[in-house]
């Protein structure tokens, strides 16, 4: 069994990213139940993924509180948020560094943590944290919205799931037509560049 959390803002490609993962896995005959959950709009649009994968049996679509295996947060302060809530010892957490700040920040009404503090309570709540500059390195690719991309394509090597970049490409070519097939499996090969397995 396997308890993935996908977590951003809204307009992040949360949804997308949990839905590919979601159909590359029942392609391989595993049991996948996801559940979305979305937070108040004035706090910035919080988008939530419960993926929950198993072999034998489907599972109940929230992850219960401090089981999940992975975070991947496409925003760092969600990513924090999530891993408190659903985070252990074991959880391998992967943030994408670039944050978006809520209107309470950009308003002057809350203070958004620094890098250091985000990442010094990333890792004092999981066993490992990977940092990827998804969000730059999708703007140096031409659009933002890649990001979601290269966060799966980290995830994917560090082989934390049931399910090889190979079987992931097959997804996507049966998603996505030819123009914007190309630009997502090289933002996914992107995404193998910021992390070591181990």
């Amino acid at each position: 069994m396997y308890n993935l959390i996908i977590t951003g803002v809204g307009g992040q490609g949360n949804v997308l990213s949990s839905q590919l993962i979601g159909q590359a896995l029942v392609g391989k005959g595993f049991f996948v139940t996801i559940g979305e959950t979305y937070g108040a709009s004035q706090r910035g649009g919080s988008v939530m993924s419960h993926i929950r994968i198993s072999s034998r049996k489907q599972l109940s679509p929230l992850i219960p509180r401090g089981k999940a295996d992975i975070v991947m947060g496409l925003e760092p302060v969600e990513a924090l948020r999530v891993l408190t809530v659903y985070g252990n010892s074991r959880t391998v957490v992967i943030a994408n560094t670039r944050p978006i700040y809520p209107v309470d920040v950009t308003s002057g009404d809350e203070k958004y943590p620094g890098e250091e503090e985000i990442q010094s309570a990333l890792k004092g709540l999981s066993r490992k944290v990977y940092s990827v500059p998804a969000t730059e390195k999708a703007m140096e690719m031409g659009s933002a919205i890649l990001g979601n991309m290269i966060m799966l394509g980290a995830l994917l090597e560090l082989k934390l799931l049931p399910l090889s970049p190979a079987e992931f490409r097959e997804t996507l070519a049966r998603t996505f037509r030819e123009a914007r097939l190309e630009t997502n499996l090289r933002a996914l090969e992107e995404g193998k560049r910021f992390v070591q397995p181990g």
